[in-house]
């Protein structure tokens, strides 16, 4: 291993959502078992499923019915968030005794860089070790950790061997370990680019690390540089800092017309796709908001900034959408508009958000636990595995504020392809 190299940890919490609701019903343990949908019903998808589940062929995402019809027997329960949140919650007060360089991926995953640890700690594998150990011991959960000097062979690691297991690709292995793998085991290559390298005779790892990086980058533009880059165990991004995720003030996003706006259709979907969007990055941080903010830049370049306090906090799509159009209607005088953003402030922990039993307040909470099964979906199978279809009848109308930064950041390929 290089002097200067990294010891990048990456942890995945082993059938989070399953492993959680046996925590709450240990009958589950020993019998096929699935979260997702209406369990009496059988309506809905699989959202995570157990070994025992696995082992007979269920899938994530799939439906219920095909679950059912693949293992027999198979007993589905409805998915509790907030008891996921809260176990997420705890693996990272873990996770920050060794660091305080922790970065999520979704609730089950996270990026840790122990690099300044080592000296404390022993080895980055010991240290991963010394984690698995205690999560076990202390939750009740097991997890899979993947130990390198990147976060893609990181995170290649902690799915190479499951469950309860740690899995080391250093400089040395690396190209015994990680090349001989399908080029769709990289993070965020998904049907569309395998299909692509496949066409170039480019299957595995290992082939895309020895195919020539100007080639790849004529083949498939960035992207395609990219995915050299990582192959090659040349990927240098940077894991986040806690402190940065507990400076988090507010959270919103803006988009710009490609042509000034005055119908109202349009509007509205340009409201709801960044509503869903703010309310996708809001849980994705932990955060719920009291607060939405709409700005609106008109074709003559006058801005104006409107706000709404909520009764309770939000990090659902629908409820920021109609704070934020319903500031629109009562504010906005008819002239063309050039460009259009929403952000939601006064932010709390989403796992502490006012609870009610007003049949209002009760219909948002079972929008957000829908939109985190969505994001759970997309996660891991691509943003474009599920759209509303008002995103698809306006696409193209907007670029946002947050495309043209991905573009300049380490990951091109998140919320284009995966």
């Amino acid at each position: 291993m290089r002097a200067m190299d990294r010891v990048i940890l990456h942890i995945d919490m082993n059938n989070f959502y399953a492993s959680v609701e046996t925590l709450y019903d240990p009958s589950l343990r020993d019998i096929p078992m699935a979260v997702g949908g209406d369990k009496e019903r059988r309506h809905g998808i699989v959202l995570a499923k157990n070994m025992l589940a696995k082992a007979k062929g269920v899938k994530t995402a799939e439906a219920l019915w095909e679950a059912e019809r693949k293992c027999p027997g198979i007993r589905f329960v409805p998915p509790h968030f907030d008891r996921y949140a809260k176990y997420s919650r705890l693996a990272k007060e873990i996770y920050m005794q060794y660091t305080d360089m922790v970065e999520s991926f979704g609730l089950d995953e996270c990026w840790l860089d122990v690099t300044g640890s080592t000296r404390l700690f022993g080895s980055g594998r010991e240290i991963a070790e010394e984690i698995r150990e205690r999560v076990k011991a202390e939750l009740g959960l097991t997890v899979s950790i993947g130990v390198s000097f990147n976060k893609i062979f990181a995170k290649l690691g902690s799915d190479y061997k499951k469950p309860d297991a740690v899995t080391e690709f250093t400089r040395e292995n690396y190209r015994e370990l990680v090349w001989p793998l399908d080029a769709a085991e990289l993070l965020f290559v998904g049907k569309s680019t395998q299909a692509a390298l496949r066409k170039y005779g480019l299957y595995t790892i290992g082939d895309v690390a020895r195919a020539d990086r100007k080639l790849l980058k004529r083949l498939l533009g960035k992207c395609g540089e990219q995915l050299s880059l990582y192959a090659n165990g040349e990927d240098r991004s940077p894991v986040m800092c806690v402190s940065e995720h507990s400076e988090v003030k507010s959270i919103g996003n803006s988009t710009t017309a490609i042509h000034d706006l005055r119908d109202d259709g349009e509007i509205r979907a340009e409201l709801y796709m960044l509503s869903e969007s703010v309310a996708r990055r809001l849980r994705e941080k932990g955060f719920c908001g009291y607060n939405v903010q709409l700005s609106v830049r008109k074709y003559n370049l006058e801005t104006y900034q409107r706000q709404k306090m909520l009764d309770v906090a939000a990090a659902d799509s629908e409820s920021i959408f109609q704070a934020a159009y319903g500031l629109f209607k009562a504010h906005h005088t008819g002239e063309s508009i050039r460009s259009i953003g929403v952000r939601v402030s006064a932010l709390a922990p989403i796992e502490m958000a006012q609870c009610s039993l007003f049949g209002d307040v009760q219909r948002a909470q079972r929008r957000q636990r829908l939109e985190t099964a969505v994001d759970f979906l997309r996660c891991k199978y691509g943003d474009d595995v599920i759209d509303r279809g008002i995103k698809v009848m306006h696409s193209g109308l907007f670029e946002t504020e947050d495309a043209r930064r991905r573009s300049h950041v380490e990951n091109p390929f998140r919320g284009v392809e995966v």
